[in-house]
């Protein structure tokens, strides 16, 4: 059992904060952002630099806790805190730092992608992360990184110069191409496995308003549309990225009152050129099928990476699964629209987001990130606010990935993971998974970092 006094010792060698069970602060701070997730540590060391987290590692070690660490916020699975341990919390250290001259953005690792988004912005870049900027910078990151901007400049991963990693050990390293080559190949993708990342240097690109926004079909349109769309994306121009979604249309502008509730079928553009060429590309859909609503128009692309966060505040229940594709056949489409027709609450949804352009310019073992010949990652989320729903959602999000997965490329996406066992991890590295297990029993033989999508040290 943790005694007071050696908490109070640690007091005395930490700038942050400590919140304890029965502190004013305690409730909020052992938060996710997945509500359904509820776990109660024994202490959270709400990091205020580096230095912090040194110490922070050096008490979990001697006083023997589980520890888990805690980046900006969505983690699927709840995993930056864990029940009766110590929570290594980097939320304070939430910094940008844009050289316009380099064109690079050095993060802090509690920082979000909304932070990146602004500060980014105000020089005319942006650095490919998500379609969410409350999403957190550094779980996204070390599990690979898609959204708006993967077809055109790749995964986050493959923007990621490097790394200021704090190791089990409480050493501190610079991971990158010139320093601890092994460790930054594991980390661009193998998750919080190998230490605590406090900054990230990424390269940014030139992008500041893009043409982009959702378009809606009917539902019984879906097959046309999605049989359109897996035959454009493969062959689109890198510069346009559009991911598919089967939803519920939300009640509230900028959709019209006649679709509110309505269950439809969408997608969300981001094409990083002019109007007048988005609207080339796109004519052929409008004209195949036209939209029953469109947004699509120029937009900061800040504006674009927001669009969605005030539909998913903190606070409600989650269930995900995740999956890769190759292709999208027709028993499998007929798959989708029977299981989007049963779409359970108002916030659930399907989205598959091209993971093809630039992030197939590298290869599968380049990075841990092993599915660089996957078309699609797809991600399936039971989502809602009500506690009493969440057999409900859980249920239809298994059930759907069950009916898919037959057709999937074997392995999903990290970040779109709850906690699912050690055979998924395997499966979604594949042939990387046997030189991340000898990498992290080079930076943490005693699996230290233990609370995440866990690799196992080798024991050779």
């Amino acid at each position: 059992m943790l005694q007071q006094d050696a908490v109070a010792q640690f007091r005395g060698q930490f700038r942050g904060e400590l919140i304890e069970p029965g502190d004013a602060r305690y409730e909020d701070a052992r938060q996710v952002y997945n509500h359904m997730i509820s776990r109660k540590p024994r202490l959270i060391a709400q990091c205020a630099d580096v230095a912090d987290v040194m110490a922070a590692i050096g008490f979990g070690r001697a006083n023997e806790m589980r520890v888990s660490v805690r980046g900006g916020g969505h983690n699927a699975g709840g995993l930056g805190v864990c029940d009766d341990g110590l929570v290594i919390d980097l939320a304070p250290m939430r910094y940008v730092h844009v050289d316009p001259a380099s064109k690079t953005v050095r993060v802090g690792g509690g920082c979000r992608w909304g932070d990146v988004d602004h500060a980014a912005h105000a020089f005319g870049l942006a650095v490919p992360s998500g379609i969410i900027a409350t999403t957190g910078v550094g779980g996204l990151t070390l599990g690979g990184g898609m959204g708006h901007l993967t077809r055109k400049y790749g995964l986050t991963i493959d923007n990621l110069l490097s790394a200021d990693v704090v190791l089990a050990d409480g050493s501190f390293v610079v991971a990158s191409a010139e320093e601890n080559r092994d460790l930054f190949w594991a980390i661009r993708g193998g998750g919080g496995n190998f230490g605590v990342v406090t900054s990230f240097l990424f390269q940014g690109h030139p992008v500041h308003t893009v043409c982009a926004g959702p378009m809606l079909w009917e539902l019984d349109q879906a097959a046309d549309i999605m049989k359109w769309y897996r035959e454009f994306i493969v062959e689109a121009p890198e510069e346009i990225n559009g991911f598919f979604a089967v939803m519920t249309v939300p009640p509230g502008p900028p959709f019209p009152e006649a679709l509110h509730f309505r269950k439809m079928c969408a997608i969300v553009w981001c094409y990083t050129g002019s109007m007048e060429q988005a609207n080339e590309i796109l004519g052929p859909v409008r004209s195949y099928r036209r939209p029953a609503f469109e947004l699509f128009a120029p937009m900061p692309f800040p504006m674009l990476q927001g669009m969605f966060d005030g539909l998913y505040p903190p606070g409600l229940q989650w269930y995900w699964k995740g999956d890769f594709f190759k292709e999208l056949s027709d028993d499998a489409i007929a798959l989708h629209l029977r299981h989007a027709a049963k779409l359970p609450t108002m916030l659930s949804a399907m989205h598959l987001y091209p993971v093809n352009g630039a992030a197939h310019n590298v290869g599968n073992s380049e990075t841990p990130y092993s599915y660089r010949d996957a078309v699609w990652s797809q991600v399936i989320v039971g989502v809602d606010p009500d506690p009493a729903n969440s057999a409900l959602i859980t249920g239809w999000a298994k059930d759907y990935f069950e009916a898919l997965h037959p057709y999937g490329a074997g392995g999903g996406y990290i970040n779109f993971m709850m906690e699912e066992g050690e055979d998924r991890i395997r499966a979604t590295y594949r042939g990387n998974y046997d030189r991340l297990s000898a990498i992290k029993a080079k930076y943490d033989p005693g699996n230290f970092f233990n609370v995440n999508q866990n690799i196992r040290p080798s024991e050779e």
